[in-house]
């Protein structure tokens, strides 16, 4: 292959040239397609059921799934799930019921990107899936548990499969610069390790990040006359990689709850990490906020009150300075509430309250705390007994506030971090001054 036919326009890029023709060619995923792999032991046993293989961009998904439906000698149909409907899809799957009935042969039918799948396209393949007069082979990147419904969902058998490991993407990196067929080998430019491993670190675990990465630094040097990609070429070339989110998607939720749970446990440099994995992949920082403001209560409650004040400041300096401006308040947020201390008192309590309130939702406001502003609610007993708690002994009457049936429950158990050490001392002061109040 020559260096002009390398780059021409209008050609595959390198990505999908350098496509694994067989399963032994697979890099990586050796849980699925290694000598002792599920989906190698299904091919073994001539067994191809249907499947959805759900993974990162860029980790073979696509390439399994038509390896696997070539290999099993069935007629392999491809599907839009955007470009076709309900209609197209019946008679898809009435083609495939011919096939079988005239022919024998089994017909595979795969569909990238299936989370696309409505729910009306998904019915219409249920019963041909059901009875195996096709086998549905899908890829999606999106949680199928969320994107495919329950019925079709139990009929496939979900593969998982993982970002690529460093090592594995250099050693598809390599395989592009030696092949002479497809690859990079005529292109008479040379790229040295470091700039391979800098590659490797910008495409996050995906291989066709990667080895469009390896194209273009490729394709720059050859154009300017450049015999050597060294790490500073390749960076100047690739530039800014947008960090690896997804809105409103399956990254968006790992990296969202990876961030949670960073404050939670007090780290406040994972807290750093994986906010500026969010804001920098382009995450609306009102939504960033608003679940900080949820971590300011959930996690650290009373233990230390003033969380919340850091983060309602961070959500004002969102909503009026914005990006990036807003960026270093919402790290000061972040830090300030990984490094508080933490308690989950108050969610504890309100969702035991709320519990109570879904078992017995009708209990009456007791007759003392209820406002009476008429003369025919004060006649009906309204705020008979109340007892006004400026008037008391250190402010606190002796006056059950539960309605009946939920005397002297607790829902609020404060820890011993931080205020909730004095807020213990403040309830058990409390409850010294109300047994007072009753002369007990």
């Amino acid at each position: 292959m020559t260096q002009g036919s390398l780059f021409a326009a209008g050609g595959p890029p390198l990505a999908d040239r350098m496509r694994p023709r067989s399963l032994d060619e697979v890099v990586g995923q050796q849980q699925l397609v290694g000598p002792h792999g599920v989906l190698r032991s299904l091919l073994e046993r001539s067994e191809l059921p249907s499947m959805v293989f759900w993974g990162p961009p860029g980790s073979g998904k696509t390439t399994m799934a038509r390896l696997l439906a070539e290999a099993a000698g069935a007629e392999v149909v491809s599907f839009s799930a955007v470009l076709a409907g309900v209609k197209e899809a019946k008679a898809v799957m009435e083609e495939a019921r011919r096939r079988l009935e005239l022919t024998g042969r089994r017909t595979v039918l795969f569909v990238d990107e299936i989370h696309r799948f409505n729910r009306a396209q998904q019915d219409a393949f249920l019963p041909y899936v059901e009875t195996g007069d096709v086998v549905l082979i899908g890829a999606t990147t999106e949680n199928p548990s969320f994107e495919l419904n329950r019925a079709l969902r139990s009929r496939v058998t979900v593969y998982i499969l993982d970002p690529l490991a460093e090592d594995e993407l250099l050693v598809i990196l390599r395989r592009a610069l030696a092949d002479r067929e497809v690859g990079l080998a005529g292109a008479g430019v040379a790229v040295d390790d470091d700039a391979l491993g800098l590659m490797v670190r910008l495409a996050g675990g995906d291989a066709r990040q990667a080895l469009n990465h390896l194209e273009l630094a490729v394709a720059v040097a050859a154009s300017e006359g450049e015999g050597q990609v060294d790490p500073a070429f390749a960076e100047r070339v690739a530039q800014r990689v947008t960090a690896v989110y997804d809105k409103g998607r399956e990254e968006h939720h790992n990296l969202i709850s990876a961030l949670h749970k960073a404050v939670r446990n007090s780290d406040p440099d994972a807290a750093l990490y994986w906010l500026a994995r969010m804001l920098e992949g382009g995450a609306d920082p009102r939504y960033v906020v608003r679940r900080m403001l949820r971590m300011a209560s959930e996690d650290i409650g009373m233990a230390d009150p003033r969380a919340l004040q850091q983060v309602a400041a961070a959500a004002h300096a969102v909503e009026h300075v914005g990006m990036p401006e807003c960026e270093l308040a919402l790290a000061q947020a972040a830090v300030y509430l990984a490094v508080a201390p933490k308690s989950n008192a108050l969610y504890v309590g309100y969702s035991a309250a709320k519990e109570e309130v879904g078992r017995r939702p009708g209990l009456p406001v007791p007759l003392r705390l209820r406002n009476a502003p008429t003369d025919l609610m004060r006649e009906a007993g309204y705020g008979e007994g109340y007892k006004y708690a400026h008037d008391e002994p250190g402010g606190v009457a002796d006056m059950e506030c539960l309605p009946e049936g939920l005397e002297g429950a607790r829902f609020y158990e404060p820890g011993g971090q931080g205020w909730e050490a004095r807020i213990r001392e403040r309830l058990q002061e409390i409850k010294r001054l109300r047994r007072r109040g009753s002369g007990s």
